[in-house]
């Protein structure tokens, strides 16, 4: 008989391509992983994996085995579901991008903790956090998303909520001239100004590409760093100006202004969740925190320009 939990392995060994990597994601030893599946291939009666000295890839029965396991996991999920109390309870994993960690948590942690039976771990992640509920890795992944096409990689196993759409903005330091709120905005007038961005490949690097494209392209950036709450902490020091998603103000930085660009760019952020989860209370319970925190979120967003 085929065993679930070395099912859920082969499955993981899929995702991730190789025995290394799903030893790591789990918290296992490379050996263990690999004895593991050795066990599976007796179950199933099939060689799965085709092993050389250095690597490990499916064969074709590994493949077919691993189209079954996913359907076969998410019949237990959907039973699980079924059968689960109806009171919230359990362990709740949820990964999100860091803007929306830091922006979401006090709203999550003050709407799940009257749930006494619910526990609750928020991850930061600046991958692709899709795999990871694909896997079972996590339960529930905050996604942004700058193209509009995100919900169309889900392929039916993923269930994806758009919580919000996340305008990006320009700051600059309190005392810069764009700071004046009935001063006119004029991107060719701002291109050179010393901007600070992402590194290249970044999406929202992405997006101030596509910003100034318009204007004659961008110009070379001088200061590029990771991590939009630095980047914000430099603007209010003097050092640049930048333009970020809206969302990484929501905890507020002083000594910046905040400016509504001329030209409307903006990143839709998504709750994605296993569709054979989704009736569970406390999966149903989180998602329903996010929109709320969504929600107030948009509702505490400055109408207008202004300064922090």
């Amino acid at each position: 008989m085929l065993d679930v939990r070395r099912l859920r392995l082969l499955r993981e060994f899929a995702e991730r391509g190789s025995i290394a990597a799903t030893a790591k994601a789990l918290g296992y030893t490379a050996s263990a992983v690999s004895q593991q599946l050795a066990v599976l291939e007796r179950e199933a009666g099939a060689t799965l994996l085709d092993r050389t000295a250095r690597s490990a890839e499916l064969t074709d029965a590994g493949r077919r085995l691993v189209r079954h396991a996913e359907r076969i996991l998410r019949m237990i999920e959907f039973a699980e579901a079924d059968m689960a109390e109806p009171e919230p309870s359990g362990h709740v994993v949820l990964t999100a991008f860091p803007t929306a960690a830091v922006a979401f948590a006090p709203a999550l942690a003050h709407s799940l903790r009257r749930h006494s039976g619910l526990t609750f771990q928020l991850r930061q992640s600046s991958g692709d956090g899709l795999p990871q509920v694909r896997s079972g890795e996590v339960d529930v992944a905050l996604i942004d998303d700058w193209t509009g096409r995100l919900p169309t990689r889900g392929g039916g196993s993923l269930r994806f909520t758009l919580l919000m759409h996340d305008p990006v903005v320009l700051v600059v330091p309190a005392d810069h001239w764009a700071a004046d709120p009935d001063v006119r905005l004029d991107l060719r007038r701002l291109r050179d100004e010393p901007w600070m961005a992402a590194p290249p490949g970044e999406p929202s690097r992405e997006a101030f590409d596509r910003l100034l494209s318009d204007v004659g392209g961008a110009p070379s950036v001088p200061w590029e760093f990771e991590g939009l709450g630095t980047i914000l902490g430099l603007v209010a020091r003097g050092v640049g100006v930048a333009a970020v998603p809206s969302l990484a103000l929501a905890v507020g930085v002083p000594g910046i202004a905040v400016r509504r660009l001329p030209r409307s760019m903006t990143r839709y952020v998504y709750a994605v969740v296993r569709t054979a989860s989704v009736r569970r209370p406390s999966i149903a319970v989180t998602v329903e925190a996010l929109r709320r925190a969504a929600a107030d979120l948009d509702a505490a967003r400055p109408p207008g320009d202004g300064r922090l």
